[in-house]
């Protein structure tokens, strides 16, 4: 009897195009491709900030709903907004002033939209975001488009931060608050964006980094979210600078509540594992399946031994064919004749009992 695991040539091919397509939606549902992802491990992501977390011995938590900051102990934790795609409501807006009146210290790292200082209105925060890119001439890396931070302030950080490296990013007015960290004095804004330095274009020291107390916490303002993407977070000072945000917390919260940066597949698994009711239906629903296998007609179908005095109880699509072939694998030292004989009387009991029930 031939073994329903036998497959020919072009079934195993349909199984391999099956299961590529299986692996490949599933890597899809599971990663991003938009930039400052945390699930994005391209060079614009953001999914080794997960990783940098990890190595400080804090959590990673990726918000995808504000609600969800009410799960937080705010004194030990650090959240990061960046470069959001749309405006906090005012609801939301009040959820996140509430975490950090309470003691929170929350992140504001944006450059040339407007959802970042709109924020920062609303949770009474003093510092802005210029919007305007910066370049330098003289102090950068690899590209005036990349300036560096060369004046960094250790006071605010428990690390010790050389430089920043910024990407295409801006300035922030502090607007009294405490500045972090400031260009050279080789820096300028580049209001007409022709990547030259012109004659009404002024040379000076720009802060980038600031922080200043809201409450009982801290908001701290970066005029650039590309430095905490993959490609940069590497780049002289880069890593040291979010090793000091990081700090001492036990959990990272990375808020996505207001970009579509979670993929589908790591969305559902979020909400599983943040949701007691969602894993007890899963649970459920795995020990129902697994019983309705169990009971389906055709698991643990084996073919009876005739000389063991077995009922012999081959199901009706078995040929007289498929049972002598059987009869044979069990007992290849019996001849045709008995091959024939035994097939004809399973064959024989078979009918017997589909007449009799």
């Amino acid at each position: 009897m031939r073994s329903p695991f036998d497959l020919g040539y072009p079934q195993l091919l349909l199984a391999a195009l099956a299961l590529g397509t299986v692996l490949a939606v599933g890597v899809a549902a599971s990663t991003s491709a938009a930039g400052f992802g945390a699930f994005n491990p391209g060079w614009d992501g953001a999914s080794d900030l997960r990783s940098a977390a990890e190595a400080d011995g804090a959590e990673p938590f990726v918000v995808r709903d504000v609600d969800e900051y009410d799960s937080v102990a705010t004194n030990d934790s650090i959240a990061l907004v960046l470069s959001p795609d749309e405006r906090y409501d005012d609801r939301d807006a009040a959820r996140l002033r509430e975490y950090v009146e309470n003691g929170g210290t929350l992140v504001v790292a944006d450059d040339f939209g407007d959802s970042g200082n709109a924020l920062l209105v609303d949770l009474g925060a003093r510092a802005r975001v210029d919007g305007r890119p910066l370049r330098d001439e003289r102090r950068h890396y690899r590209s005036p488009a990349l300036p560096l931070a060369t004046n960094v302030s250790n006071r605010s950080l428990p690390t010790d931060v050389q430089r920043l490296t910024l990407n295409h990013g801006t300035a922030v007015r502090p607007n009294g608050t405490t500045v972090l960290a400031t260009t050279s004095a080789y820096a300028y804004f580049d209001g007409n964006r022709n990547d030259e330095l012109d004659n009404s274009e002024t040379l000076s020291e720009y802060p980038v980094a600031t922080a200043e107390s809201v409450g009982d916490g801290r908001v701290v303002v970066v005029g650039d979210p590309s430095l905490f993407i993959n490609a940069m977070l590497d780049r002289p000072g880069n890593r040291a600078f979010v090793r000091g945000l990081f700090g001492s917390a036990d959990r990272v919260l990375l808020d996505y509540s207001h970009s579509e940066h979670v993929p589908p597949l790591m969305a559902a698994l979020i909400s599983v594992q943040r949701s007691s009711v969602l894993q007890i239906l899963l649970g459920t629903t795995g020990v129902i399946a697994i019983a309705a296998w169990a009971q389906w007609p055709t698991a643990g179908r084996r073919v009876p031994s005739v000389s063991s005095g077995e009922s012999p109880s081959e199901p009706p699509e078995l040929s007289a064919d498929d049972v002598a072939t059987a009869v044979r694998d069990r007992h290849p030292d019996w001849n045709d004749e008995r091959v024939r004989r035994v097939t004809q009387a399973i064959m024989e009991r078979r009918i017997e009992r589909e007449n009799n029930g």
